[in-house]
């Protein structure tokens, strides 16, 4: 027997109607704050993620599912399924010159993303996630609303116990200098750091605090590391525009707390990062994750063009949802006439109802029988109903029935 592919899964039955739950409430919150739906393609140029999500992400160095295709070699054609959104929807807007636009310009998605890794709860290699883009706006305000919009979206999923962890990275010039310093002091222990934060140490070594490496977390807790990772590097303008964030977070009531060591796993990211963390999810808490990637659209080829996003993961989101219950058919045609029957479903979904048959045309108490599971009123019809013109209603909760000249 073929089965589904190790860290894929089936979404089925009544999981179905919670993924849809979800999706539908995404729209709403996002449409009301005047966010369009983007649909990209699920596979981009293998290339627009390396320059776009960092070459020195474990995304692109370890985790992408990368393809050559048309016979040619893999410099040449090389396609790659998309392991994270905010790059193809930065390409959609450099590709249909979208910053022509009065900004800002707001888009929301839903769908599946896919990263070579080990599953887990939660966790699989084909994904789904939902995020929001926001372009054009380099004033705090745009932060702030795009944390609000990740609240109200998850409040209006009956979750409530969040909490929004806060940092700034800076720009990339008070940013070069804090590298340094971190270079520098980690400088002596480089040969105890695992080989990834080695690689790390050279290409961007704010990566290295993102890593969750036991040894490297206690090299990191060191004191004369962590003061050093911990100090107040940024410039008098990010330290102005991450104030102004933390006051509008105020206005909006919305609680958050500084993460120092938040860095999220990105290379794109500048200033503000957060992450919304969810204490029911256990050790792996963070259900969203965004910040601000002013340098992406021109890194891609735009013009200058500040932006901030972020993303979350439907099957976290799953775990921590209240499951939507199935709900009955309004009706079940109970009929030895399946020409009848199906007529009167066709009459009875037109005019909005739910309504289903027994289309193998079994005997009379197993069609009842199903009625009773799946709707809360049978609609029995029958050769006396047929010549006479009515029909008898049953109460399938109650068992009472009655006649009815229409429905």
């Amino acid at each position: 027997m073929i089965k589904a592919q190790r860290g894929t899964k089936d979404i089925i039955g009544q999981d179905t109607l919670t993924w849809q739950k979800i999706q539908q409430n995404a729209q709403e919150i996002f449409q009301s704050a005047n966010y369009s739906e983007i649909r990209t393609p699920i596979f981009e140029a293998t290339e627009l993620f390396k320059r776009g999500v960092g070459d020195s992400t474990d995304i692109v160095n370890k985790e992408m599912y990368t393809f050559c295709v048309g016979g040619k070699d893999k410099n040449e054609n090389s396609i790659t399924l998309r392991p994270e959104n905010t790059a193809g929807v930065v390409r959609a807007y450099i590709e249909h010159n979208i910053s022509r636009q009065s900004p800002p310009q707001k888009f929301w998605y839903f769908g599946p993303m896919f990263r070579y890794e080990r599953p887990q709860a939660g966790r699989q290699r084909q994904f789904h996630q939902i995020g929001i883009e926001l372009f054009g706006v380099e004033n705090p305000t745009a932060d702030a609303e795009a944390i609000l919009m990740a609240q109200e979206f998850l409040k209006s999923l009956g979750l409530d116990d969040l909490e929004v962890e806060l940092n700034t990275l800076g720009c990339p010039k008070c940013r070069e200098s804090y590298k340094n310093s971190i270079k520098e002091a980690l400088k002596p222990y480089l040969d105890k750091l695992c080989e990834d934060c080695k690689v790390r140490y050279e290409k961007n070594p704010l990566r290295m605090l993102d890593c969750k490496d036991e040894n490297c977390q206690k090299i990191f807790e060191k004191d004369e590391i962590k003061k050093v990772i911990l100090s107040d590097y940024i410039c008098e303008d990010c330290a102005e525009h991450f104030s102004k964030v933390q006051e509008l977070l105020d206005a909006l009531n919305i609680k958050y707390t500084r993460n120092k060591m938040l860095v999220r796993g990105l290379d794109y990211y500048n200033r503000t990062v957060f992450e919304i963390k969810s204490s029911s999810l256990g050790s792996q808490s963070a259900v969203c994750g965004g910040g601000r990637y002013d340098g992406l659209v021109q890194m891609l080829g735009g013009t200058p063009t500040p932006a901030v996003g972020w993303a979350m993961g439907v099957e976290r989101l799953f775990e921590l949802v209240e499951k939507v219950e199935e709900k009955k058919l309004d009706y079940f045609v109970v009929s030895k006439y399946p020409k009848e029957a199906i007529k009167l479903c066709q009459k009875l979904r037109q005019k909005g109802f739910s309504c289903d048959f027994d289309m193998q045309n079994r005997k009379f108490a197993k069609q009842l029988e199903k009625a009773a599971k799946v709707a809360n009123y049978a609609i029995i019809l029958g050769e006396e109903e047929i010549e006479k013109g009515f029909y008898t209603v049953k109460n399938l909760a109650t068992g009472e029935q009655e006649q009815k000249n229409e429905i």
